[in-house]
């Protein structure tokens, strides 16, 4: 698909979500759960694995790790510094605002409506319920239409070998390790942003410097939010977000988990327990061999009866102290959920339209004149120098989605102007008749 036909929009018509579709739209979430159990199977094959499969494939960082006012004074300094031109910039800016906000609003009031049927935390009267099936689709009608925002708030989804690497690898260093049933879930889906390597944040940690033998805090894969989809077979859809996640701690996240003891905890709380009952068997078994006559079977029966309860509470007050942790740690980096999950998704995704459409505006402004006339040139080219100066400015290797940004410039275009905030040089479309579901598919950033 060409970007004449993407950018051919009539009046002030917004080139943004519905651009996403052709790559997104077409996905489904209703993943089939036992190829994902085949995959843990290979994983569970492999040797310490480090990572996902072909990662650096499977996973492009499409975020801009700036906000949109630190953004504004990084295109300032390098590109606007002269008054005049600052102050230019700063009204296209509220221009995009003023053209962007009253969408993105249809947008989450769309989301809402469909929401509101399946909403658990609904405050309102309770409508009239629902058949499973019902619900079912109601849920699915719900995730086919977030999925464009979620691609525009610049999310990437994870993919299924993704997902089987996180169910199966525990990070040394986890003091909390879960396990779940597959057989109890119907779907589940993973959305990240923002992938670091390096120590997570302490804040987002808790109970981590308790306990003995512990080693610093290792360099780990992280995301900084990561964006949850669930349902469970007795339960309803699940819709979190999370901030400072460990690729090997996803399933923390999902509901319906139980929490197990590690190999090394295990095996010291076992050792504790053999040394102490050799020494109470050593010390009272003995005696009461002796002194009390009791017979040797019956003592051996009375303490193994002792150190099962004995093992059972220790187990059993190991595993409330880790539910205790893993309940923390939720609290800690837990951000929306829900309802308020939709509004947060759509927040984000204006902010990351508005950074796209002011570095795609600041950077077609200094294009030398004549090169890259053609739009798919000028994509390309767009893309390259965005993505070079993300670099330089951040260290973050981010993919840059110059068609997208684009057809955002494109958009704000009046239909009365002659390119009022496109640069000179740029081709004049014709405007067409209204596009009622437009199917447009950019390039793909994963590819």
């Amino acid at each position: 698909m060409t970007i004449e036909r993407l950018l051919r929009l009539q009046g002030q018509g917004l080139a943004m979500l519905h651009v996403t579709r052709g790559v997104w739209g077409s996905r489904v979430l209703v993943r089939g759960l036992s190829s994902l159990a085949a995959k843990m199977g290979e994983y569970r094959k492999m040797w310490n694995p480090t990572e996902p499969r072909d990662w650096a494939q499977q996973y492009r960082e499409r975020f801009i790790p700036f906000s949109k006012e630190q953004l504004l004074r990084l295109l300032i300094q390098e590109f606007h510094s002269s008054p005049a031109e600052k102050e230019a910039l700063e009204e296209f800016s509220a221009h995009v605002d003023c053209c962007t906000l009253f969408h993105y609003h249809h947008i989450l009031a769309r989301l809402q409506a469909l929401y509101d049927p399946i909403n658990p935390d609904r405050e309102t009267l309770d409508q009239p319920s629902l058949t499973d099936p019902q619900r079912l689709s109601n849920e699915q009608e719900v995730l086919r239409a977030l999925e464009p925002l979620l691609a525009q708030a610049n999310f990437s989804p994870l993919s299924e070998d993704t997902l089987a690497y996180a169910l199966v690898v525990h990070h040394r260093q986890d003091e909390v390790q879960v396990t779940i049933n597959l057989d109890q879930y119907i779907y589940m889906q993973f959305w990240a942003l923002g992938q670091r390597v390096g120590q997570i944040p302490r804040k987002s940690s808790v109970g981590s410097k308790r306990g003995f033998f512990k080693s610093p805090p290792a360099e780990r894969r992280y995301f900084k939010r990561v964006v949850l989809a669930a349902r469970t077979k007795r339960g309803h859809l699940v819709l979190k977000s999370f901030k400072d996640i460990p690729l090997e701690g996803l399933e923390q996240l999902l509901p319906e988990l139980k929490v197990r003891t590690p190999i090394l905890q295990r095996a010291l709380l076992n050792l504790t327990l053999v040394v102490s009952g050799v020494a109470v068997f050593v010390n009272v078994g003995m005696v009461v061999l002796t002194d009390l006559k009791m017979a040797t079977s019956l003592l051996l029966l009375l303490f193994a009866a002792f150190m099962g309860l004995r093992a059972s509470k220790m187990f059993g007050q190991r595993c409330s102290v880790q539910a205790l942790e893993l309940a923390h740690m939720l609290y800690y980096r837990s951000t929306s959920n829900n309802s308020e999950l939709l509004s947060a998704l759509a927040l984000r995704a204006h902010a990351e339209h508005a950074k796209e459409a002011l570095l795609a505006h600041s950077f077609l402004a200094r294009r030398p004149p004549g090169v890259h006339v053609g739009l798919e040139e000028t994509s390309q080219w767009l893309q390259s120098e965005v993505e070079n100066w993300l670099l330089a400015q951040s260290g973050c290797d981010v993919a840059f989605n110059g068609t997208r940004a684009l057809g955002h410039l494109q958009a704000l275009t009046p239909s009365n102007s002659n390119g009022m905030y496109l640069p000179p040089g740029f081709p004049k479309l014709d405007l067409l008749a209204p596009i009622t579901s437009p199917q447009a598919t950019p390039r793909s950033d994963n590819s």
